[in-house]
Parts: structure tokens; C-alpha cells; sequence
């Protein structure tokens, strides 16, 4: 990685000076940010991260003056060119030739390993991870606040893949409990089979329409139970109803996946930890940990004092297991089955209770892999509607997106014909989608705007999918062969210095994207790259130049061009060649 090269020779040199290991000294030593207003070195030392005087608090003055001190003591040497202070840090400038001739190597040599062989993530060991995301419920049309999960899930496996972890890829399906003795008498009544087969989840939703207006009947009410309660002891006609409700809705939700560009090693789901759920419940008993109530359920206390101030109700009065008590069942399952490293569940903040309770009762079980579980929780989008109104179904969602972007495209001058504009407008709608949800924190709520997603200029997908198409399109047009020796003195203008110091810092935000799981770092260096690619090739023209200069700056559009689409596709969103 070219940071990484950088760095180790201005940490070689501090460390002479400062008596300490380089290795101690190369996460403190950062890429700077490009600034729009002013020129700015490439590398800075946060001073206050190697001070070793015990104390936690230096004031702003006796930084600045310990910057001096130390600036006064380092040199300029072959790769470093200038050495200045800053508030707090000290900057280093590399020589700008240098600086070219290694990032532009290290890009195009890398290729989609870009940034993901840096040194910055050899400490951090490769891991066996488990993912579940997504998880919609059987039996019903994809609902569009699945959504989130599906795509944040995808980005953190994605991720990971690309940190060389090994993954596995769950959807744990909301496939059991009383809604489906409800949907199976529904089904007795009002069913049809050749519905079934060629329209199925719309079908079951209108059946499920139909039995609810009787769902408070008590002789509706009854059935349901019977239904059920026959579901769970495995009797063979029930069971076969219900298993084609569910191999029907993942043959749907597979052509949903498709369209996202997501896929699952597994559908798993509530039905597969019944009878495990039950024998989670008799360790609870032997353990200890199982206290009754008066109405006859049963509870864990998960509060600290022990005083039941915080409590999880982890079975019903007939005996029968929840929600939690199932979840309790397939964690313990999965540990066994994939003895992973760390177990990440993607869903919405309004579960965050549920599984801190999950987490804690495990610990109290004594698994001690229980603290290598993460919940990532995400906000809820508001305001989410197609032209026809308010929208419930993922599927009109796409569709909209899809149409309007085709719509854009075909009203604007600069759109040539393009070979498949369905499909592009389809790569390019899900861009938008993506974007702007990964902009902010993910735990933060955020309202949808179409129009706002849909811009083709400014911090959205379709921007980035735009520069992507036009910097291919560049290539296609001047010649793509390989770019060997090219001549890195004709890279020396503010816009190509630009894009190179961007590049720089690749690695970094990657890495902390890794540590904290939030996209929205990638998604804002992949929207500052579009910006600084767009200003670069307004003025560094390609066409008309002599033939070393337009190698040269070709070179820097294809590396800018490589890093983008290697950001894009982990957050989910296939580049397009043209738009």
C-alpha cells in the first residue's frame, strides 16, 4: 500500500528522535484531508498521541510547542519534501513525483486489493463471522422495512469478505408461531392451489385479508389453535401446507435478492429451534436460572442486583417457547455449528432490549462467546412513498426507482443511447437507494426524498455511478492498454495532487469502517473522489494534450476510477459502464 511506505519512512525517522518503536508511531501518523480552500501536506503526526509525560491534558500552546521542537530536529530527505507544524501536529510533505509514481503504481497493481493489503489491518486477525440480516416474514409480500437490514447486512459481510474473514450469510425467516395457524385455516377456506403456484405471496395475502375480518370469532380463534397446535406436533397435512407457504415465499424473496445484488448461505428461520427451544428452556431450569410467575410464565432475571428489576419472559404459561427463547436456541446452535469468531445481527433499534436481554441471558448460561455477539441497530426511514402513495412492498420501491431514473435519463442532453437502459437505470436506482441511506449513522432515522436521491449532481448515488460511467468511458475512448512507464512530472497541477492525496488515504477509511461497521465514512471519501475526479477532468484534458501527458493523466482517471468502483461495490452498488 502506498500509505503504508510513507509512513514507515517518516516513522523510521521520528522514532530515532522520539526513542520509540516505528510500529507505535504508524497509526498516529495520518492522510490528510484534500481542503478545497488551500493547499494541504499529505501526512500529519498528532502530537498529543505520542507525548509520553503521563498526563492526559496538554494545553493547545504546549502542543504547538512541542511540534516546533520536534520539527526542529527532523530533515527532509528523498521522499519527505517539506515538514511543517499545525495546530497540534506535525505535516509532512512527500515529493510530488514520488508521490505519483507510488500511488499510481500501488492502484493499478492492487487492483480491487487496493487499500485492503495496507499495514493498518495486520494486526487485526482474520476471523469466522457470522452475519444475520434481512429476515422478512413468511408468507407476505416483501415489506420495504426489511430493507435496511438487507442492504446494511450485505455491506458489513461484503466488507469483511474483503478483509479476508470467512462469512456465512444468514436469513433467519419469521416463518412460525399463531399468525400461521390463522393463515392455514384462512387457507382451508378461502385457498386456491393454482393461486398458490402462480402468484403466491400476493395470494396468501389476500387470504390472510379474508380469515382476519374473522380473527376474533371464537370459532375462528379455535381452529387457529388447532391449526397450530398440529403444526407443532408435525402432523404430515399441516406440515406440508405450510411448508409450501414457505418454499414458496423464498423463491419470491430470491428474485427480490437478485435485484439487490444480495445473497444468503442459509435461510434459516424460527421453525428450525421448536424442539431446541424446549431444551433451552430445561438448561435454564437445571441452571437455575428459571423463575415462574404466578400466571404460570416463566422469566429470567437479567438485572444486575438480581432484584428482578430487569427480566426477559422466556415461556409461555402452556410451556410453549417465544421469540427470545428461539433466538436463545439458534445462537447456541450456530456457535456449535460454525464456532465463529463474532455473530452479528443486523435489525432495527427497537430491538435493542431484546437483545440485550439475548446477550445477557447467554453470559448467564456460562457461554462466554456471548461478548463476541453484536447487535447493529439502524434508524427507521420515514416518508418512503411511490407516486401511487404510501408504499409497503420493497418490489414498488425498486420499481419506482427504476422508472424514474429511466426517465431522467431519457430527458437528459447528455445521455447517449446505451444498450441496456433498463438495466442501467435498475444499477443506478439502487445506487441512489443506497446512498442515501448510508449517509448519516446508521442509528439515525432519516427522511426519504426521491428527489433528493435521485440528483444527478451533488452527494448521491447517481453521481457516483455518473463519474464512474463518464472515467470508463474516458478509457474506452484514449485507450485502455496497460499503463506501465508513465511520466508522473506531468501529474504535478493542484487537481491531480488532489486526487492522488485522496487516494492516499484509502486504507484508512477502510479501516474505519471496519472497526466501527458505519458505511457512511466509504460512502463520503467515494462522494469527495466523484468531486475531485470531476474538477481533475474538466481540467486536465486528455484530448488534444501530447501523447505523455495524456498517458499520464489517463493513469490517474483509471486510478480513481479502480478505487471507486472497489468502494461501490462493497456498500452494495454494481458500477455501470455507461449512463
Amino acid at each position: 500500500m502506498a500509505a503504508c511506505s510513507f509512513r514507515r519512512v517518516i516513522a523510521s525517522q521520528l522514532s530515532k528522535i522520539l526513542d520509540l518503536p516505528p510500529e507505535n508511531l504508524i497509526k498516529s501518523i495520518s492522510a490528510v484531508p484534500v481542503s478545497k480552500k488551500r493547499h494541504v501536506a499529505d501526512f500529519q503526526l498528532s502530537i498529543d498521541s505520542v507525548i509520553q509525560d503521563g498526563s492526559s491534558y496538554h494545553s493547545a500552546q504546549d502542543l504547538q510547542l512541542q511540534a516546533q521542537t520536534l520539527v526542529e530536529k527532523l530533515k527532509c530527505d528523498a521522499v519527505v519534501s517539506e515538514i511543517s507544524t499545525g495546530p497540534g501536529t506535525v505535516n509532512f510533505t512527500i515529493n510530488r513525483e514520488l508521490l505519483a509514481k507510488t500511488v499510481l503504481q500501488q492502484v493499478l497493481k492492487d487492483g480491487s486489493e487496493y487499500g485492503i493489503k495496507s499495514e493498518l489491518f495486520s494486526t487485526v486477525p482474520r476471523q469466522k463471522a457470522v452475519v444475520e440480516f434481512s429476515s422478512p416474514n413468511i408468507a407476505k409480500k416483501f415489506h420495504v422495512g426489511h430493507l435496511r437490514s438487507t442492504i446494511i447486512g450485505n455491506f458489513i459481510a461484503n466488507l469483511k469478505v474483503a478483509l479476508g474473514h470467512q462469512v456465512t450469510r444468514i436469513n433467519y425467516l419469521g416463518d412460525w408461531g399463531m399468525q400461521f395457524g390463522l393463515l392455514g385455516v384462512g387457507f382451508q377456506q378461502f385457498g386456491n392451489n393454482e393461486k398458490l403456484k402462480s402468484n403466491p405471496l400476493e395470494h396468501l395475502v389476500e387470504v390472510y385479508v379474508q380469515i382476519n375480518k374473522t380473527a376474533e370469532d371464537e370459532n375462528t380463534k379455535r381452529l387457529a389453535k388447532d391449526f397450530f397446535r398440529k403444526l407443532e406436533e408435525h402432523d404430515e397435512q399441516t406440515l406440508s401446507l405450510w411448508k409450501q407457504f414457505r418454499s414458496f415465499s423464498i423463491e419470491e424473496y430470491i428474485q427480490i435478492y437478485k435485484r439487490l445484488g444480495v445473497h444468503f448461505d442459509e435461510y434459516s428461520g424460527e421453525s428450525f429451534y421448536q424442539e431446541k427451544s424446549q431444551e433451552v428452556l430445561k438448561m435454564l431450569e437445571e441452571k437455575g436460572l428459571l423463575q415462574k410467575t404466578t400466571k404460570g410464565t416463566g422469566i429470567v432475571d437479567v438485572s444486575e442486583k438480581k432484584d428482578l428489576s430487569s427480566f426477559a419472559t422466556v415461556m409461555r404459561s402452556d410451556g410453549s417457547s417465544l421469540y427470545i427463547t428461539r433466538d436463545l436456541a439458534a445462537a447456541i446452535d450456530r456457535m456449535n455449528k460454525h464456532n465463529c469468531d463474532t455473530m452479528i445481527y443486523v435489525t432495527d433499534k427497537s430491538q435493542n432490549n431484546h437483545f440485550q436481554h439475548l446477550f445477557q441471558i447467554l453470559k448467564l448460561m456460562g457461554y462466554d462467546w456471548a461478548q463476541r455477539c453484536q447487535h447493529v441497530s439502524f434508524g427507521l426511514v420515514q416518508g418512503m412513498k411511490t407516486r401511487r402513495g404510501e408504499v409497503i412492498f420493497l418490489e414498488d420501491v425498486l420499481d419506482e426507482a427504476r422508472s424514474r431514473m429511466l426517465q431522467n435519463m431519457a430527458s437528459a442532453k447528455t445521455t447517449k443511447e446505451i444498450e441496456n437502459p433498463v438495466e442501467t437505470a435498475e444499477k443506478v436506482g439502487l445506487a441512489a437507494l443506497i446512498i442515501q441511506d448510508f449517509q448519516g449513522l446508521l442509528s439515525s432515522d432519516y427522511q426519504f426524498s426521491w428527489d433528493r436521491a435521485l440528483q444527478s449532481r451533488g452527494d448521491t448515488g447517481v453521481f457516483l455511478q455518473y463519474t464512474h460511467a463518464r472515467l470508463h468511458s474516458l478509457e474506452q475512448m484514449y485507450g485502455n492498454e496497460q499503463l506501465t512507464d508513465i511520466n508522473t512530472a506531468c501529474l504535478q497541477e493542484p487537481e491531480a495532487i488532489s486526487v492522488l492525496q485522496h487516494l492516499l488515504r484509502y486504507d484508512e477509511v477502510l479501516y474505519r469502517s471496519s472497526q466501527d461497521l458505519q458505511p457512511k465514512h466509504i460512502v463520503s471519501y467515494l462522494l469527495t473522489l466523484s468531486h475531485l475526479a470531476a474538477v481533475a477532468h474538466k481540467t486536465l484534458l486528455v484530448k488534444g494534450s501530447t501523447p505523455e501527458l495524456a498517458q499520464a493523466r489517463l493513469c490517474l482517471f483509471r486510478a480513481a476510477r479502480l478505487v471507486l468502483a472497489n468502494g461501490m461495490k462493497l456498500l452494495g452498488i454494481m458500477p455501470v459502464t455507461q449512463m
